[in-house]
């Protein structure tokens, strides 16, 4: 359960605001509470969040997965960097006083000094799951193996030899990268990039660790229990936060993003919440009715065919389809009926159909 406020919230707009309302409405709050123009403790964080609502609902795509899933939509779906993609801070800011590359130094960090070795975070895995159908309607808890790296037990992650911190690389001061401020009228543009006289590991070659040779991890296997909720569609991203790759550094882990794939049912077909699938009946159920036996995803049910009833006709049956996801109650299921055409026939049904195929044609 997440503890983030209603991005209509954050920035003060109904859900039924234009692109251009929000836009508005951003550029205010953000001007507001800009770290450069505003000191207070939590001026910081408030320009984080009100960025972070803008970035998601200026984008069509993401404005839909949250309006339908909530945060849910969006944090299993997006990294945090891919959730500020292609927002246009460029335009809201201009003549503002800071640049595009300022605005992305206050939301991720960063700074004239150069981030700190500490702070890097590890890259973020992806592992593909299939499950069935019957999966999704249960939801189901799942154990998983992921290869990848483990941090580095001899030094503990960092690459380097221990008590080696201290001997820092005269060129980067031990951060491991160096920052270039380019100024484009009234844009600056932070360019980071590892440092080449270090290799980006903020000491010395013969500094780094004999064990990992300065990469701060040595491939490895583990196991994670996954929990999938269900309802989950074709498709969905499962964020693990922390479980991705470790840092090349003693900064945090990347995140593990969990991609599901649903495999197809022999009998019935998904449209979003709701389940389709076709029964077989003999015509003389059909022509005189007749209660049927018919097979759900939540078991067996009885459905009431009355006489008379057409080939194709459809029937509904409540709540027998897929629970909607982290939300209440289930889709519905549709049977649609076909009469069932015998392939072999013995002498006497022969003789029977016969007998009323001449009783309709008097």
């Amino acid at each position: 359960m997440t503890n983030k406020r209603d991005y209509y919230e954050v920035l003060n707009v109904s859900k039924e605001a234009s692109k251009d309302e929000i836009k508005r409405a951003y550029r205010k709050l953000a001007l507001q509470y800009h770290p450069d123009r505003n000191k207070s403790p939590d001026a910081e964080a408030t320009f984080k969040e009100v960025s972070e609502a803008y970035a998601v609902l200026s984008d069509d795509e993401k404005r839909r997965q949250y309006d339908q899933f909530g945060h849910a939509g969006i944090n299993g779906r997006y990294s945090a960097e891919d959730i500020f993609r292609g927002a246009d801070f460029e335009s809201i800011f201009r003549g503002a006083g800071f640049g595009f590359g300022d605005i992305f130094e206050a939301i991720f960090g960063g700074g004239g000094g150069g981030r700190r070795r500490g702070n890097r975070r590890g890259a973020d895995l992806r592992y593909d799951m299939v499950i069935s159908l019957e999966d999704v309607v249960s939801g189901l808890k799942k154990e998983i193996e992921i290869n990848g790296f483990e941090n580095c037990e001899t030094c503990g992650g960092t690459g380097v030899k221990k008590d080696a911190e201290s001997k820092k690389c005269s060129e980067c001061g031990g951060a491991g990268e160096v920052q270039r401020i380019r100024s484009m009228g009234f844009m600056r543009f932070a360019e980071v990039h590892p440092c080449q006289k270090c290799n980006g590991k903020g000491v010395p070659a013969e500094f780094l660790c004999p064990t990992c040779h300065g990469a701060g991890a040595v491939r490895g296997k583990r196991k994670l229990a996954i929990n999938i909720p269900a309802g989950i569609d074709e498709g969905f991203h499962l964020r693990i936060g922390g479980e991705g790759a470790p840092s090349n550094s003693v900064g945090q882990r990347g995140d593990l993003y969990v991609v599901i794939h649903v495999k197809p049912h022999k009998e019935f077909v998904r449209r979003g919440d709701d389940i389709l699938m076709q029964k077989k009946v003999p015509f003389p159920v059909l022509a005189l009715g007749a209660k049927i036996v018919v097979p759900t995803l939540h078991g067996d049910t009885k459905l009431k065919v009355p006489a008379g009833t057409q080939t194709g006709t459809l029937f509904k049956l409540r709540s027998k389809g897929i629970p909607h996801f982290r939300g209440f109650g289930k889709g519905d299921q549709f049977v649609e009926v076909v009469a069932e055409t015998p392939e072999k026939l013995s002498k006497k049904q022969k003789e029977l159909l016969q007998k009323l195929a001449d009783e309709f044609k008097e």
